[in-house]
C-alpha cells in the first residue's frame, strides 16, 4: 500500500533538502538512511563539547544569495573563514597561493616581484614542452604555477590524494590554479561563508523537521517493501548499486580518519593544515574546534579534538568519497545514466547517484531545482 508521495533514500544534504521542499508543497515523505544517524556525511558527533565532523571537514560557501538566505532561514551561520595552511617538511605556507605564500617561499614583497618569479618559472617549463600541450597533471601544474609551488605545495599532496604519481594523472584534473597577487588568505572567492551555529546536525534537523525518518534502514535489504510504500523514489545512493552493478563497479577514492582528544586547548592554531610532502602519510590535520570557536573563546575549553586524514583506494564496504572521473569510469557512468533516464518513478540526485563531486551549496541548488521541476510537473 502506498503511504507516501516520496521515499527518499539517503538523509544527506540532497535528500534532506528535497524532503524539506516537498513537505513545504504539501507532499508526504519518508526519508531512510542505512546509517544509525541522519545527515549523511554532514553528521557531527559531540566530543568534549566540540562538534566533530565525522566524515571530514565541511565548510559552507556560496555566491548564490538565494541558497545562503535559504540555509540561514533555517539556522544561523557563524563567520568562519577558511584559511588553510600548508606544512611542507616543517615549512609553513598560507593557502591559497597569494602574496603571503610568495613572501614565505621567495621573500618577495611586491606583486611585481612575485609575478616576475612565477612567470620566469612558467617560461622555463614552457620551453621544455616545445609547443605541445601538457600530457599529464605534472606538466599542466608546472605550466600554471612553475617548479617551486608545484614541488612544495601540489605534487606530494596530489599524489597522496590520488594514490598515484602526478605523471600518471590526466592533465584535465587541474584546469587552473589561481594565483592571487594580494595578501589574502581567504580560500574561497564566494561572498558567503560559514558554519551552522550548533553544528551541521542543527541544519539537518531543521530540514527534516516534521518528516518521517528511519535510520539503520538499508534500502537494498528491504527494497520491494519500501518501494511499495511510495509513488516516487528519490535515490541518492551509488547509482551502480541501484542497478546491481550490471555494467561493473564505479571507482572512488575514500578517506580514513584517525581522531583523538588532546589535553590542550589549541593544538595547531588553525582548523585545517595540509601536509604537502609525499613522505607524511596523511594529507591533512583538522582541528575541529576552530570551525566554531574564535579568538579567546578557543581557550575556554581545555581540550581539543583533531583528525588526521588518510586518502586511500575505495573498496566495497568503505565509504565512497571522490569519484574517479577518468575515461573508464566516465564511460561506465554514462551507461548507468542511460538506464536512470528511462526510469518512470525514480529520481536520481547527489554526489553518488550522479557520480560527481559536489560542494554543499551546489548540492542544495540541484535538490531545489529537481524538487521544483518534480512538484511543478
Amino acid at each position: 500500500m502506498q503511504v507516501y508521495d516520496y521515499l527518499i533514500v539517503g538523509s544527506g544534504l540532497f535528500g534532506a533538502t528535497f524532503a524539506y521542499h516537498a513537505k513545504e508543497a504539501g507532499k508526504s515523505c519518508l526519508v531512510i538512511d542505512k546509517r544509525p544517524h541522519l545527515g549523511g556525511n554532514l553528521y557531527c558527533d559531540s566530543v568534549e563539547g566540540i562538534h566533530v565532523h565525522q566524515y571530514g571537514a565541511h565548510i559552507f560557501h556560496t555566491a548564490n544569495k538565494e541558497v545562503w538566505d535559504f540555509v540561514n532561514s533555517l539556522v544561523p551561520f557563524n563567520r568562519y573563514t577558511n584559511c588553510p595552511v600548508a606544512n611542507y617538511k616543517g615549512e609553513l605556507y598560507n593557502l591559497p597561493f597569494n602574496m603571503n605564500t610568495f613572501y614565505q617561499m621567495w621573500g618577495v614583497r611586491t606583486p611585481e616581484e612575485a609575478m616576475e618569479k612565477v612567470e620566469s618559472q612558467k617560461l622555463e617549463v614552457k620551453s621544455t614542452l616545445h609547443g605541445r600541450e601538457p600530457q599529464n597533471l605534472e606538466e599542466q601544474a608546472l605550466l600554471l604555477v612553475g617548479k617551486d609551488i608545484y614541488e612544495k605545495l601540489i605534487k606530494g599532496y596530489t599524489e597522496k590524494q590520488w594514490g598515484r604519481p602526478c605523471t600518471d594523472l590526466p592533465a584535465f584534473i587541474i584546469r587552473r590554479l589561481p594565483l592571487r597577487f594580494v595578501f589574502d588568505n581567504n580560500y574561497f572567492n564566494d561572498p558567503y561563508q560559514g558554519i551552522p551555529i550548533g553544528g551541521y546536525n542543527a541544519l539537518i534537523e531543521k530540514l527534516l523537521e516534521g518528516i518521517d525518518t528511519r535510520t539503520n534502514c538499508d534500502f537494498f535489504a528491504h527494497r520491494e517493501e519500501l518501494t511499495a510504500m511510495a509513488k516516487t523514489i528519490v535515490y541518492t545512493g551509488p547509482i551502480d548499486q541501484f542497478y546491481s552493478y550490471r555494467f561493473g563497479k564505479l571507482q572512488y577514492r575514500t578517506v580514513r580518519f584517525e581522531t583523538e582528544i588532546l589535553d590542550t586547548p589549541n593544538y595547531q592554531g588553525n582548523a585545517v593544515i595540509n601536509y604537502t610532502d609525499r613522505e607524511t602519510p596523511f594529507t591533512r590535520i583538522i582541528e575541529h574546534k576552530h570551525f566554531e570557536s574564535f579568538g579567546p573563546a578557543v581557550y575556554e575549553n581545555p581540550k581539543t579534538v583533531v583528525s588526521r586524514e588518510y586518502s586511500m583506494e575505495w573498496q566495497p564496504g568503505m565509504e565512497p568519497y571522490y569519484p574517479v572521473n577518468d575515461e573508464r569510469n566516465s564511460a561506465l557512468y554514462e551507461q548507468y545514466k542511460a538506464l536512470a533516464q528511462e526510469e518512470k518513478n525514480v529520481l536520481f540526485g547527489g554526489r553518488l547517484a550522479e557520480y560527481k563531486y559536489y560542494d554543499m551549496a551546489p548540492t542544495i541548488e540541484r535538490a531545489l531545482r529537481l524538487a521544483d521541476k518534480e512538484l511543478r510537473d
